[in-house]
């Protein structure tokens, strides 16, 4: 058992894999800071299936709920299959699928005008336009890269991410605008969201500069963040077209059980339907 010991040599080799593997940087990112979390708590003990529950045990004990630790679990048993410690992984945590979204987090059409409107308000064209785009068509923030002046011109954009390659369709309305924005910014090619010096736009700096609205829009700030545009966008599209296959298609996901997350409401809905059930007299 000794010779079970993590290094960050061993750490490195992996980030290298899940590279050749064609993951996502954030996801490689989040992976090598959870297994860098678990090798401090580990400290100089050797890795086996005892320290790798004493750790889920301690995630629990300081609060994180199931869906962080079952995450943090999710990197850890990866390293361990590609270190070939198959006997050290251990179980996730059981969820119970919910019925319902955290109130907290679910960004309505409404908190989303606002949103908009007071971007324009604060000369924030960028951004405006950046949070229009992942709503109406679903893309990640990872994705934005995609939306490029050729891609306006053609109404469509090529998504390629972790091998697989899809298109998505993008609406009129939104390149015209696109077009006129590139326009004004002087981009003659390539993407249309970037910094001062051309560059990608970084998930932090996006995630930042929403939250900076929050308060003079007067919404939650649990309520706003990148990923929250593409669940509004699957659930209004999901309402609109009953079709939660082309769905699936539509946000890159290989599974419909991982849709049907994208498609939890606060409960409004369903408590309407249960008064409108008549059997309270």
């Amino acid at each position: 058992m000794n010779h079970r010991k993590l290094t960050p040599d061993r750490i490195a080799t992996y980030m290298g894999f899940l590279q050749r593997e064609e993951r996502t940087p954030a996801t490689i990112e989040k992976y090598g800071r959870d297994l860098r979390a678990f090798k401090g708590w580990l400290g100089r003990r050797a890795v086996s299936k005892e320290e790798a529950a004493g750790w889920k045990a301690s995630l629990l004990e300081a609060g994180l709920s199931p869906v962080t630790v079952n995450a943090k679990l999710s990197a850890l048993n990866g390293l361990l299959r590609f270190l070939g410690w198959e006997e050290c992984r251990v179980k996730f945590i059981k969820i119970q699928r919910q019925a319902f979204r955290d109130p907290s987090r679910e960004l309505t059409r409404e908190e989303y005008a606002r949103l908009l409107g007071t971007a324009q308000k604060l000369g924030k064209a960028r951004l405006g336009l950046l949070m229009e785009t992942i709503c109406a068509t679903g893309i990640r923030v990872g994705e934005v890269k995609y939306i490029t002046l050729e891609a306006a011109r053609m109404g469509r954009a090529e998504i390629r991410l972790k091998g697989k390659v899809r298109v998505i369709l993008l609406p009129n309305k939104l390149c015209r605008k696109l077009l006129k924005f590139a326009k004004k910014q002087g981009i003659l090619a390539g993407p249309v969201f970037v910094s001062k010096t051309g560059s990608a736009l970084s998930r932090r700096l996006i995630w930042q500069e929403m939250k900076a609205l929050c308060l003079q829009a007067k919404v939650e700030p649990s309520k706003v963040f990148p990923h929250n545009l593409r669940h509004l966008f699957a659930l209004t599209f999901y309402r609109v077209t009953r079709d939660i296959v082309k769905l699936a298609d539509v946000l890159g996901h290989s599974s419909i059980e991982t849709t049907r997350v994208y498609l939890l409401t606060a409960g409004r809905e369903h408590q309407r339907a249960l008064e409108r059930l008549g059997f309270i007299t």
